[in-house]
Order: C-alpha cells, then sequence, then structure tokens
C-alpha cells in the first residue's frame, strides 16, 4: 500500500479540500446545533427561516449552493446583481439548492456545459432562473 507521499498532487489537494469542506460544514452545524432553542428561534426568524431548516441549511455546509450560482453563470445570469435586485428570491434559491437531492446530476452537468439545458428536467430553480433570465439588467452576455 503507498504512502501519502505517493498520492498525486491533485488527488491529495481533493482529499485535503474535501476533508476542510467537511469539518468547516460539521463544525458549522455543531455550533448551531448546540443554541438554545430561543437563540436558535431568533436566528432563524433573521433569516426567514423555521428553526429546522436553519438546522437543514446548516448542516448542508457553508458550499451547499455553489451550484446556483454556477448554473447561474451558465444562463448568463450575473449572481451579484440577481442578489442586489432580488435578495429574497436569491436567499430563497440558495437555501432551495442547499437541500437539493439532484447535486450530483446538477455537478455533472454543469461539468460537461449541459446544464443551461438540462436543468430544467431536475431543478427546483428553474423557475425562477428562467424569470431571471428575462430581466435584462441581470444578464451577462
Amino acid at each position: 500500500m503507498g504512502t501519502a507521499a505517493d498520492l498525486s498532487p491533485s488527488l491529495a489537494s481533493k482529499l485535503l479540500h474535501w476533508f476542510a469542506r467537511a469539518w468547516e460544514a460539521t463544525t458549522e452545524a455543531d455550533v448551531i446545533g448546540r443554541l438554545s432553542d430561543e437563540s436558535l428561534s431568533e436566528i432563524a426568524r433573521d433569516c426567514s427561516l423555521t428553526p429546522d431548516r436553519l438546522l437543514q441549511v446548516a448542516r448542508a455546509g457553508p458550499h451547499a449552493s455553489d451550484e446556483v450560482a454556477a448554473l447561474m453563470a451558465a444562463l448568463d445570469i450575473d449572481a451579484a446583481e440577481a442578489a442586489r435586485i432580488h435578495p429574497g428570491e436569491f436567499r430563497d434559491m440558495q437555501i432551495n439548492c442547499s437541500a437539493c437531492i439532484a447535486k450530483a446530476r446538477c455537478r455533472r452537468d454543469l461539468a460537461a456545459q449541459v446544464a443551461d439545458r438540462q436543468h430544467l428536467h431536475y431543478c427546483g430553480n428553474a423557475e425562477h432562473l428562467a424569470g431571471m433570465r428575462t430581466e435584462v439588467a441581470l444578464l451577462t452576455a
């Protein structure tokens, strides 16, 4: 069996990145999970979420909604501008993405550069994204 030194730099980097992301997500979820019910409810209310939904989002980790920004880029939607113009809708899209069960398919489609067409079949944000594509102020191309 090989040693850590035998791992290719890209494999070692990927493993370290994965472990770091898993640790970060676990740590944040643990901190939120240790809050009193009153504190949890207050934070959830400030975020326009239920306490259970807040815990679910925290457990998903800080990068759980990265795909929505990547999908927006694939659709020529400026994510920063969408967040500025439609902050509530953008937040809801991130929350929806963080709990999505089609992440693997979404990531494959993004990598294959077909997500702009295929997301319509599985993305819970497809309707929001279609609406945003009609707003000239949000388009990058």
